[in-house]
């Protein structure tokens, strides 16, 4: 509306101190309310909620709700909110229960809670969900599944523990900045064993994977670095094939534990879909073992060239070791989801009531099974499935199947994993670092990590403009 120069002008116009925050609690407060009004029409919801500690030492619990709307699923954060006491379970559940009241939501609404299996949340007589279910003793609680399959993955046999932990003395010496790097060689078995010396320009841009790891690290002399206080010698020697079959191994047998975490990540994720990925990985752990138990190893690229290219035509010590690894791997995975193993097909009818007999395991009532041989046999509505979601579908068909409706988004809702949560702190440790621990981040963090379009019209709305005197 205005030239450059009265632009200027204005900006120079100092605003108050706490302008920037008031604007920022507003439209934040908007957001959360958007949230709750939601939350009322539909009278049903999940939950999601971690806790961790920001960097000024502060504990700070994440809430994020799913809710359904006219047309899908919506996710979104409920709140942010330091612990001024002890993380206990029941301090967290005042801090929920004080918003529920505040905002004239319900718990008889609240159909699961996801969350990490913190004795402070699923604890049998002071955990959060002992507070909860007092409240509601129908509410779920569901194990984040990401966070399972973390912890069933971590243990592994003696030799390949003792390989990783070599692997990681390597690596730290290369990228020591105390390391002299003249001494440190590439053997590149490709080039005919050509040697390259690395610089320190190497050591910023080193990333430490298989493909940039798989060549041979040798040492002209013997080298050592200085941990925790003790001197560890460490001579680089990878010629001992067993080794190096072992190394390769883990390096493919991780690469298949990050495509299964990574494929698990990512919004609108439910615990039907998730417990599908789940259960087909224990299903190529079954196959991979039987590759093995043969003595092929062709399912582990890396471990498969290599034994190529070194022409090792010996493969039973390798392939004894990996049968262990992959059997006890197995038996971890089954021993966090024992569920995924009983092939419950009872709500398979929800991820696809087209598919044939699906009726036949559904373990609805005799009224709803007749009415789900209806949906079923209605070609239009297999039309329209296939071109949307699962829960645009039955939201769609909430008018007309109303009761298939409402059960078939009771097992949508419930969350899968914690990683929205996880997704939050990593925003948080951006929006409150070291420089500015002292900034309550808790409205920033809701407008950094929503993706609902505040209502202008009405903030502005409630503002009073500024009159001349």
């Amino acid at each position: 509306m205005f030239d450059t120069k009265t632009a200027t002008a204005l900006q120079s116009i100092p605003v108050s101190n706490n302008t920037i925050s008031r604007r920022i609690e507003d439209i934040a407060s908007d957001i959360v309310m958007q949230v709750i009004e939601q939350i009322k029409l539909t009278k049903m919801f999940a939950l999601q909620l971690d806790e961790s500690t920001d960097v000024s030492g502060e504990a700070q619990v994440i809430v994020f709700v799913r809710y359904q709307d006219c047309s899908d699923i919506r996710e979104n954060i409920l709140f942010c909110q330091n612990l001024q006491s002890r993380t206990t379970g029941e301090e967290l559940f005042k801090v929920i229960d004080k918003f529920f009241a505040e905002g004239g939501i319900l718990w008889d609404w609240c159909l699961s809670v996801c969350s990490d299996g913190a004795a402070a949340l699923t604890g049998k007589n002071n955990g959060l969900m002992a507070w909860i279910r007092k409240k509601n003793p129908k509410v779920k609680w569901l194990h984040c599944i990401i966070h399972r399959q973390a912890l069933a993955s971590k243990r592994m046999n003696a030799h390949l523990h003792e390989t990783l932990n070599e692997d990681v003395k390597v690596i730290n010496f290369i990228k020591s900045p105390t390391t002299e790097l003249k001494n440190v060689q590439v053997a590149v078995p490709r080039d005919g064993f050509r040697t390259s010396t690395f610089t320190s320009a190497h050591r910023s841009s080193l990333v430490v994977s298989w493909e940039d790891f798989k060549q041979t690290f040798r040492a002209s002399t013997r080298s050592s670095y200085v941990s925790s206080g003790a001197k560890i010698c460490i001579q680089f020697t990878f010629e001992n094939q067993d080794w190096v079959c072992r190394l390769a191994y883990l390096a493919d047998i991780f690469d298949k534990l990050n495509d299964l975490n990574l494929s698990m990540q990512g919004f609108r994720t439910d615990e039907l879909s998730l417990n599908s990925k789940m259960c087909a990985f224990i299903k190529k752990l079954e196959f991979w073992l039987k590759k093995v138990q043969r003595n092929s190893v062709s399912v582990f690229p890396t471990l498969d060239k290599f034994a190529d290219d070194s022409e090792i035509d010996n493969l039973n010590t390798i392939c004894d070791c990996i049968r262990e690894h992959l059997t006890k791997l197995r038996d971890e995975l089954v021993s966090y989801f024992p569920s995924i193993m009983n092939q419950d097909k009872t709500q398979d009818w929800i991820q696809n009531p087209f598919v044939e007999d699906v009726t036949s395991s559904s373990g609805l009532s005799d009224k709803l099974t007749e009415n789900l041989i209806e949906l079923a046999s209605d070609r239009a509505l297999e039309l329209k499935f296939q071109n949307v979601t699962v829960s645009q579908f039955w939201l769609e068909v909430k008018g007309e199947y109303k009761e298939l409706s409402e059960i078939a988004m009771s097992a949508l809702l419930p969350f899968g994993s914690t990683y929205l949560c996880e997704v939050s702190f990593s925003a948080m440790s951006l929006i409150k670092t070291k420089h500015r621990n002292r900034l309550s981040v808790q409205n920033d963090l809701i407008i950094a990590v929503s993706d609902i379009e505040p209502r202008f019209d009405n903030i502005l709305a409630k503002k009073q403009p500024q009159v001349s005197h």
